[in-house]
């Protein structure tokens, strides 16, 4: 799988983090990505320094990439750009809109000129639309695309704790640019993928929006708790820890009262006979559910909820993450050292992907610069 795209080169012209994504996952397959950095370098680089010097977001972003430093205004630095952009494959930039054309990039004009090139613009709102010019940050767009409306509890809202906008955006143009890059093999031609943190996560959004606007449903913010299915939630046991578990039909009802509640006789009380009493009355439930569950550690408790295959997940601490038996892990080098991170999700043949080392701002900018000079 490291190799699949060997051959092929990526210019990104990125920051942050949805641009940074994409090339990202090229890179990790095998593509040659050259990551165009501002003399300052990408403002991620100094989002914390919390990785033996290095950020955080850095190090899991720009692994196996080439970073130079380049300012566009500059002549020299524009012509050595386009001579990069002669040889690319894919060109990635997430500038603000408007930006990349007004250094002399324009990518409708690089795609006349290289008519095989794959064009990638990533912004907040897309490059059409009335919100179109408006700066766009992950949680702002939490907020605009609604997902905040229904992440939270009772009457609070709440950040989903991960950039998970961006996230979706960088996923979205991965898979936009890999179905171009299979198209173009086909028909020889090069295309222009326009994402936006704003359109990919609306998309994630359908289910309730199409409550909505169909069923005239709007979502309750819930918290660990499912909305629509209870006994559904995360339980406080007695090391104050939380274990979360889910119901899923009459039978697994049963089997929890008789097994883990040990109140057998629990669903024939009208409130708890069905889901939907369940639901109704899930004060109640919680009431029966809670106390017993105070009783019992919650590793003693994740055990019982295992030996009666009842679906249950730990509600997991940083601390709890870090030592997790089902974790993979690559080691990565880095500027100041090597860096073992959790692994990348897809399994190939059974082998984790081996990512390259993270670079130092320039590092390889010299031999950039002789390898495509005039």
């Amino acid at each position: 799988m490291a190799g699949d795209l060997a051959g092929l080169m990526v210019v990104s012209v990125e920051q942050a983090v949805a641009a940074p994504y994409v090339s990202g996952r090229l890179a990790e397959a095998g593509a040659r990505v050259i990551k165009i950095e501002r003399p300052e370098g990408d403002f991620a680089r100094g989002y914390d320094h919390l990785v033996h010097g290095e950020s955080a977001y850095f190090v899991w972003l720009n692994r196996g990439k080439e970073s130079i430093c380049l300012d566009l205004r500059e002549g020299g630095d524009k012509a050595l750009m386009e001579r990069l952009l002669a040889k690319a494959d894919v060109f990635i930039q997430n500038l603000a809109p408007g930006a990349i054309a007004r250094l002399g990039f324009d990518q409708a004009a690089l795609r006349e000129k290289y008519p095989r090139l794959i064009t990638v613009a990533i912004s907040g709102y897309g490059e059409e639309g009335p919100l179109r010019d408006l700066k766009a940050y992950d949680l702002l767009v939490q907020a605009e695309s609604g997902l905040s409306q229904i992440t939270g509890t009772g009457d609070t809202q709440a950040r989903v704790g991960v950039s998970v906008c961006d996230i979706a955006a960088g996923m979205t143009a991965y898979q936009a640019v890999l179905q171009a890059l299979i198209g173009r093999g086909i028909t020889g031609q090069g295309r222009h993928l326009s994402v936006s943190l704003f359109h990919a996560l609306t998309d994630w959004m359908n289910v309730p929006y199409l409550q909505y606007v169909y069923g005239g449903k709007t979502p309750v913010r819930s918290g660990l708790n499912h909305p629509t299915i209870a006994p559904y939630g995360a339980y406080t046991c007695s090391d104050g820890k939380d274990v979360l578990f889910s119901i899923q039909n009459e039978r697994e009802w049963q089997v929890f009262c008789t097994d883990i509640l040990g109140l057998p006789e629990l669903p024939q009380e009208s409130r708890f006979g069905t889901n939907s009493h369940r639901v109704e009355n899930r004060e109640a439930l919680d009431a029966v559910i809670r106390p017993i569950f105070a009783q019992i550690p919650r590793d003693d408790m994740a055990a019982r909820l295992e030996a009666a295959r009842i679906a249950y997940g730990r509600v997991s601490t940083m601390e709890d993450l870090a030592q997790h038996p089902q974790n993979r892990f690559v080691e990565v080098g880095s500027p100041t050292g090597p860096v073992r991170m959790l692994a990348p999700g897809a399994l190939a043949n059974g082998q984790v992907p081996q990512p390259g080392d993270v670079p130092a701002l320039g590092q390889h900018t010299d031999e950039v610069r002789a390898e495509f000079s005039e």
